[in-house]
C-alpha cells in the first residue's frame, strides 16, 4: 500500500489542472487557426483555389477567344463561391495528381478540380458537401465494337488519368494493360494514334473531348456514379462550413444548374445532390513505408529496371551518334558540317520535354508511331547526342595537331590517323564528361513519365500519392538512384586508369 503525502497529492492535482488547461489551449488554438483562415481570406479579398488548367476542359481552361481568361464550369463555380464570401476568386495552377500535397503545403486555400469524394481522399483532407454528380465513361475509336464495360477491357491497352477513380476501378477489375496519364488530353491522343484501345475517365471530360470528335465515340452507358467535392485542410473548419453553406445556396437558387447547362454537363444525375448523406470515414493509421519496406521496395526496383534500360540504351545511342556528329562537324564536307552544327545547336537549345512530345505525339501525325519505350530511348539518345558531340569535339581538338601530321607523314591516310592515333587519345580525355552525362541521364530519364513510361520516379510518385509517405519512399528512391549511379562512377574511374597508360 502506497501512502501519498499532502505535498504529493497537491502536485498531482496541479499536474492534472495543467494538462487540462493545455488541452483547452490546444483546442482554442485550433479553433483560432480555423477561423484565421477564413478571416485571412476576407482580409486579403482573394479566395485562392488550386486546379490544373492544362487540358482541364470542361472544368477550367483558357478561353480560346481570350487566352488570358479562364473559363469552365468549375471556374464559374469558384467565382460564384467567392462572391458568396464577398471576395474574388484566383486560380493557382498545379499538376492535378499533386493537388492534395500542394494544399497541405499551403499553396492555396482549397481544391476545386474534379476532386472525387472518396474514402482515400477523406483520409488526408476534409471534403465539402458535393457540388456535382459524375460517372465513369468508356471512350473508343468510332470503328471499335464490343468495349462497353470494364469486363470487356481485360487484355486491352487502356488509358486512365493518374490518381483517379477510373484508375482504381480499372485496377480492381484486373485490367493489366493500363497506361497512366498525367492529364486528360494525352490519353485521347494515344487513342487516336492506335497506341491504346480505350480510355476510361469521368463523363464530363468524355463529353467535352470525345463527343465532338468524329473519330471517337462514347462506348456503352456511363457507370459508377460518384461526387465531386471541394478539398480543404482538416483544420480549416470555418472555411469548410462557409463553403458548404455557399454550395447549398447555389444549388437552391439554381445557379449550379445554370452553370452546368452552359457547359453541357447538366443531366438527371445532378438531382442526386439533394439526396447526399455524408458517411463517417474511419481514419486509417499512417503508413510508414520504411517500416514496411518489403512491400514497397520491390515495386520501386521494378521501376528501377525500366530506368536502367532507358538510360543504357539511350546513352548507347547518344555515344555513337555523338561521335558521328563530332566527326562530321570537324572533318566533313561543308553541307555535313552545317547539318551537324545545326543539329547540335537546335537540340541543345530546346527542352527535352518538347522533344519527347514531338517524337511521341507529333510523329504519329505523319504516320510514324513509336511505342512509349522506343520514343523514350530515342528522345533521350537524340538529346544527349548533341552534348556528347561537343565532348568529343573538345577531346579531339585537345590533341596536338602534330599527332595528325606525324601519322600522315608515316603514310597513314586521314581516316587511319583519326582512328588509330587521334581518337584513342581523345576518348581517354572525354571519359569524365561522358560519365557525368550518363549519371545525369539516370536522373533525367524521370521526365519520360510524361509519355506514359512508368520508371522509378513515376513509381515513387504513384506510391507516395497512395500512402502520403513522401519521406520514407523518397529515401528509398534516392538510395536506389545512388546505387545505380555510383558504380558507373567507379567503372569510369577504372576505365580512365586503364586508358591512361601513356601517362605512366
Amino acid at each position: 500500500m502506497f501512502i501519498v503525502s499532502g505535498t504529493g497529492r497537491r502536485l498531482f492535482r496541479e499536474l492534472l489542472v495543467a494538462l487540462a488547461l493545455a488541452s483547452l489551449v490546444a483546442v482554442a488554438a485550433s479553433a483560432v487557426r480555423a477561423e484565421d483562415t477564413l478571416a485571412a481570406i476576407k482580409a486579403r479579398g482573394v479566395l485562392k483555389w488550386g486546379a490544373d488548367a492544362e487540358g482541364g476542359a470542361p472544368f477550367v481552361f483558357p478561353d480560346p477567344q481570350t487566352p488570358e481568361k479562364l473559363i469552365g464550369f468549375e471556374a464559374e463555380l469558384a467565382g460564384a463561391l467567392a462572391a458568396k464570401l464577398g471576395v474574388k476568386a484566383e486560380m493557382v495552377q498545379n499538376q492535378w495528381d499533386q493537388l492534395t500535397p500542394a494544399l497541405l503545403r499551403g499553396n492555396f486555400d482549397f481544391i476545386l478540380n474534379g476532386l472525387e469524394l472518396t474514402p482515400e481522399n477523406q483520409q488526408r483532407i476534409a471534403l465539402s458537401r458535393p457540388y456535382f454528380v459524375y460517372a465513369q465513361q468508356i471512350v473508343t475509336r468510332k470503328e471499335t465494337e464490343g468495349l462497353t464495360n470494364l469486363a470487356s477491357l481485360k487484355g486491352k491497352a487502356v488509358g486512365v488519368l493518374s490518381s483517379s477513380v477510373a484508375q482504381r476501378l480499372a485496377e480492381e477489375a484486373g485490367i493489366a494493360g493500363l497506361k497512366i496519364y498525367p492529364g486528360n488530353v494525352e490519353s485521347f491522343r494515344d487513342l487516336k494514334a492506335l497506341r491504346i484501345e480505350a480510355v476510361v475517365l469521368d463523363l464530363p471530360i468524355a463529353i467535352h473531348y470525345a463527343k465532338p470528335d468524329a473519330t471517337l465515340k462514347l462506348s456503352g452507358p456511363a457507370f459508377a456514379p460518384g461526387y465531386y467535392a471541394i478539398g480543404v485542410r482538416r483544420e480549416d473548419t470555418g472555411l469548410l462550413a462557409a463553403l458548404n453553406q455557399a454550395i447549398e445556396q447555389l444549388a437552391a437558387d439554381q445557379t449550379l444548374e445554370r452553370i452546368y447547362q452552359k457547359y453541357g454537363v447538366w443531366d438527371e444525375r445532378q438531382s442526386g445532390l439533394k439526396d447526399f448523406k455524408a458517411e463517417v470515414v474511419e481514419q486509417k493509421a499512417t503508413i510508414s513505408t520504411l517500416r514496411e519496406w518489403p512491400k514497397y521496395l520491390p515495386l520501386l526496383l521494378r521501376g528501377a529496371v525500366t530506368t536502367v534500360g532507358l538510360s543504357v540504351l539511350g546513352m548507347a545511342l547518344a555515344v555513337k551518334l555523338g561521335l558521328v556528329l563530332a566527326l562530321a562537324r570537324l572533318f566533313g564536307v561543308a553541307p555535313l558540317r552545317w547539318l551537324a552544327t545545326a543539329y547540335i545547336e537546335v537540340i541543345r537549345g530546346t527542352p527535352l520535354l518538347i522533344q519527347l512530345f514531338l517524337i511521341y505525339y507529333g510523329l504519329p501525325e505523319i504516320g510514324i508511331r513509336l511505342n512509349a519505350f522506343a520514343a523514350a530511348v530515342l528522345g533521350l539518345g537524340l538529346n544527349y547526342a548533341a552534348n556528347e558531340a561537343e565532348n568529343y569535339r573538345a577531346g579531339i581538338q585537345a590533341i596536338p595537331h602534330g599527332q595528325m601530321e606525324a601519322a600522315l607523314a608515316l603514310g597513314l591516310n586521314r581516316w587511319q590517323a583519326l582512328r588509330h592515333v587521334v581518337l584513342p587519345q581523345a576518348l581517354r580525355l572525354v571519359i569524365p564528361p561522358v560519365t557525368n552525362d550518363f549519371i545525369a541521364m539516370f536522373k533525367d530519364s524521370s521526365i519520360v513519365s510524361v509519355i506514359t513510361m512508368v520508371e522509378l520516379t513515376k513509381v515513387y510518385g504513384m506510391l507516395a500519392m497512395s500512402t502520403y509517405d513522401y519521406l520514407g519512399l523518397g529515401v528509398m528512391t534516392a538510395g536506389i538512384y545512388f546505387a545505380l549511379s555510383y558504380p558507373a562512377s567507379i567503372l569510369a574511374g577504372r576505365l580512365e586508369k586503364k586508358l591512361g597508360h601513356d601517362r605512366r
